[in-house]
Formats: C-alpha cells, structure tokens, sequence
C-alpha cells in the first residue's frame, strides 16, 4: 500500500540521462512532488527562467553545458535558488557545496535512492540561503579541464 505523500513541491530536475530522469522523477513523485525535466542545461534554464521552483537538481556532466554553468545561470536569476548538484565524480575532482555554488552535492550511487530524497527535503525544511558565489574556492571545472 502507498503511503501519503510527504511533501508538496515544485522540482526541476536536468539530466541528459533519460533513465536517470525516469528514476529521479520516481524517487521525487513518490516524495509528493510536481517535477518538470529538461534534457540538457539550455532547455533547464528556459524552464527556470519561465516557472518558480522550490528545488533544482542537476547532473554535473552533460553536452553543451556542464551542471556549473547551470548553477552559474540560475545564480544569475535568482541568486537564493536551491539547488542539488548530482555527479558520479564528486570524490576524484572534490565537488563541494563551496567550490560548486550548489546548496548541496550528492553522488550518484546506489545510495542516491535515499540521499536525493533526504536532500531535497533538508533544502525544502531550511531557510533559503544567502549567496555565496564570491566564497567559492577553485572550480571543480577547472580541475576536470572541462571549458
């Protein structure tokens, strides 16, 4: 039996994965949210750009615009945004909330399926965060030598 719905919330996930999609929008319906999904980081920032959201999660490594420069673009629109970055490479380039402009970073594991959730929810409970875009240390993009 289905339990009820913890929350209610408006979540934009971007991923270039569509099964990654599927599942996140899964794990996120089932939290009680409204997801909207792009593709890629051009389609995410229109959607953003045009809709408010509560949450935005993101993949790091996409084609055309890596998951920094999403968080960069949406810094620029709304600097308080919550945002999720997600990556399977956030040991070997050191991905943190300082150096990625994300509210939070989670690695893609098989731990995700209960860390996503718990995230989302935590930044959902918190009060929205002040900008820190001027405390970030070296970028994670730098280090990956992606452009």
């Amino acid at each position: 039996m289905k339990t009820t719905p913890d929350i209610q919330a408006k979540i934009l996930l971007i991923d270039d994965c569509r099964n990654g999609l599927l599942v996140r929008t899964a794990l996120l319906e089932d939290m009680g949210c409204q997801v909207e999904i792009a593709c890629n980081g051009e389609e995410g920032l229109k959607l953003f750009d045009r809709n408010r959201f509560d949450v935005v999660v993101t993949d790091y490594r996409m084609p055309g615009m890596t998951g920094l420069e999403v968080i960069d673009r949406i810094r620029k629109i709304d600097p308080r945004a919550r945002i999720v970055l997600l990556s399977a490479m956030v040991e070997p380039l050191g991905l943190n909330e300082e150096n990625t402009g994300a509210d939070a970073v989670v690695a893609k594991s098989f731990n995700e399926v209960s860390l996503l959730p718990r995230t989302v929810k935590r930044l959902l409970n918190r009060p929205v965060r002040k900008p820190v875009r001027s405390q970030r240390q070296a970028s994670p993009r730098a280090m990956a030598g992606v452009r």
